[in-house]
């Protein structure tokens, strides 16, 4: 017997977002209809590049899904959310790629965004965290605005149907921007088993979030229900394949050479699933995510591009 408060958020997300879904019906008729013959004319809803430059890779990504003016507008206010949650080395890939978060801080600045603003709710000490992932030197070089998270700015918000929590300190600047852009890495996750986009989102909640790992699955997807994500840039270029989410080690970690970046977070996270040779059967909250509309957990039913650069 199904979770009644299972039901009820299912119930509440498909009632809120119904005009949503009828549009996104209709435009699914027509990706299936291009991408069953494999003819790669029209904007795909995920692009995988192949390259030993990941910020390359990451411009390269974004222009085949239509570039980023698509996304954003003159005078938006972005918010690009990488991983820096502990103090690591880009090469020990614990953190986002900052060559990643460059190229997409480009990328908004050129489409014509008014501030970029790169933030993180750290684990290990923000100061170090910040600088020592690198993402900091690159993003304030470009103008981007840096910042420590303002515990101030965080503030209750009520989840309807919500599982594992029904409201959370949500930080203001997540909700209140035009455009959000998730970048999180891909690593091997003690808990998780991996941990990709969903889990990304947990930068963004204040409160005591270690108590997420007790039931982690449904608290992530309760989140990820009431903040809007316009892209998730999955950073593949290296990957913690042991010892993850904190890894140290460089022999933990594993060259991929990829960046994926598409516009339905649930269909990057199954697809990043794949690199680690995990299906989406094996990830709770994938079949969670898609059950409450907030995307596709059958890649045979998402277009998918992969291009080397």
């Amino acid at each position: 017997m199904e979770n009644l408060s299972e039901i009820s958020r299912r119930k509440f997300i498909r009632n809120m977002a119904a005009g949503s879904l009828v549009l996104l019906a209709s435009k699914a008729i027509k990706v299936k209809e291009v991408f069953g013959k494999s003819d790669i004319s029209t904007i795909p809803t995920i692009v995988a590049a192949n390259s030993p430059n990941p910020g390359f890779a990451t411009k390269a990504c974004i222009k085949e899904l239509g570039g980023m003016s698509k996304f954003v507008k003159k005078n938006d206010v972005v918010v690009i959310k990488p991983n820096i949650a502990f103090d690591r080395r880009p090469e020990q890939a614990a953190t986002t790629n900052p060559d990643v978060i460059a190229a997409l801080i480009q990328e908004c600045l050129n489409a014509g965004a008014k501030t970029v603003k790169v933030f993180d709710r750290t684990c290990n000490d923000a100061r170090r965290t910040y600088e020592t992932s690198g993402i900091s030197k690159v993003s304030r070089k470009l103008g981007a605005d840096v910042h420590y998270v303002n515990e101030g700015k965080f503030h209750d918000v009520k989840i309807p149907g919500g599982v594992a929590f029904k409201s959370w300190p949500v930080y203001d600047e997540a909700r209140e921007c035009d455009v959000f852009i998730n970048v999180p890495i891909l690593k091997q996750h003690a808990v998780a088993k991996v941990t990709m986009g969903f889990k990304n989102l947990m930068g963004i909640a204040g409160g005591n979030r270690g108590i997420w790992h007790r039931n982690i699955n449904n608290s992530i997807v309760d989140l990820n229900s009431v903040v809007k994500v316009h892209l998730t840039v999955l950073d593949a270029y290296r990957v913690l394949i042991n010892h993850g989410p904190t890894g140290g080690r460089l022999e933990d970690v594993k060259l991929f050479n990829k960046i994926v970046i598409g516009t339905d977070r649930v269909a990057v996270d199954v697809y990043g699933a794949k690199l680690f040779s995990i299906s989406a059967s094996e990830l709770p909250f994938i079949k969670q995510a898609s059950e409450v509309g907030l995307g596709e957990a059958n890649l045979e039913n998402v277009s998918i591009k992969e291009i080397n650069v």
